[in-house]
């Protein structure tokens, strides 16, 4: 999904989003490892090539592909992660090196069931909560006379429908 930097202790994280579960993973990253998979997110390129540019580089030059990234494990908060390379190699990376490669690689990072049940924490779509919390306010003040008033139901407030028919009704 990203990286943000939390507001309430400055941490910054970046967010591997498991769209099936609707979860995000947040994962603490270093601020220099936040610049590099923001920067290629971004699409911004460096005149100079920075370390995880040099590392797809010479992927690309020896004919290795980077297949993947997988987070592993966690142990005391701390994520592991491994590379899986086009040539059966496997290699131990920390989550955020990882991740930085990918991103440049267009490489998909996986991230095991268990650490998501672990570590996941619920999406919240924000226009779909503020939708909620219209429809909670509009049930706390709604009044009998809502629901038999000409046109149907409608929030207290607000004309009934200008046809006067109810929204499921024929026009």
């Amino acid at each position: 999904m990203g990286v943000r930097q939390q507001e309430r202790d400055q941490e910054i994280v970046v967010l591997l989003l498991d769209a099936a579960a609707n979860l995000a993973v947040p994962i603490v990253i270093g601020a220099r490892e936040a610049s590099a998979i923001a920067m290629a997110q971004a699409g911004l390129v460096t005149p100079r090539p920075m370390t995880h540019d040099l590392l797809r580089d010479l992927l690309g030059a020896v004919g290795v592909d980077l297949e993947r990234v997988e987070i592993v494990a966690l142990d005391g908060g701390i994520f592991f992660a491994e590379l899986v390379l086009s040539n059966g190699s496997r290699l131990d990376s920390r989550a955020s090196d990882a991740i930085a490669l990918a991103v440049r690689t267009d490489s998909p990072v996986l991230c095991s069931a268990e650490i998501v049940a672990v570590a996941g924490v619920e999406v919240v779509d924000v226009e779909q909560q503020r939708e909620v919390e219209r429809f909670r306010d509009f049930l706390d003040h709604a009044t009998a006379a809502d629901f038999t008033a000409p046109g149907g139901p409608h929030e207290p407030g607000a004309p009934p429908d200008a046809g006067g028919q109810p929204d499921d009704s024929p026009p």
